[in-house]
């Protein structure tokens, strides 16, 4: 059963961008990736993690309105893409991951100009 849950996330995930990319029309969900999603062991609720490049909160609110807007279409069309006995309802949430790996980054990038700027001791 977990082997099928996973390629029906697998497969809700690619539709979902696709539909984002073709058939939603919303300004706000430009630049809008899914990078998962995760579905209860009875496909009745799907979890869709979304990830944007800008960092400001005020953009990445705007994407997830945008997202909670067409949520209506995208059932509808992953409905008629995917042969499912129910649609599952989705929900949308921010995938934090990317800016997560993006701090570490900067972090170690300062550790090594701080090394670069120690002077030699003698």
């Amino acid at each position: 059963m977990k082997h099928r849950i996973g390629r029906v996330e697998t497969q809700i995930q690619r539709e979902v961008n696709d539909i984002l990319l073709k058939d939603v029309n919303d300004p706000r969900v430009l630049g809008v990736t899914i990078t998962g999603v995760h579905l209860t062991g009875d496909l009745q609720q799907a979890t869709i993690y979304f990830s944007i490049l800008a960092d400001d909160p005020a953009k990445i609110a705007e994407a997830k309105a945008g997202l909670d807007k067409a949520k209506g279409l995208i059932r509808s069309e992953v409905g008629q893409r995917i042969k499912l006995f129910k649609v599952p309802s989705l929900t949308f949430e921010q995938d934090t991951s990317v800016q997560y790996g993006a701090r570490i980054d900067q972090l170690i990038n300062e550790m090594k100009q701080e090394g670069n700027e120690k002077p030699d001791e003698e």
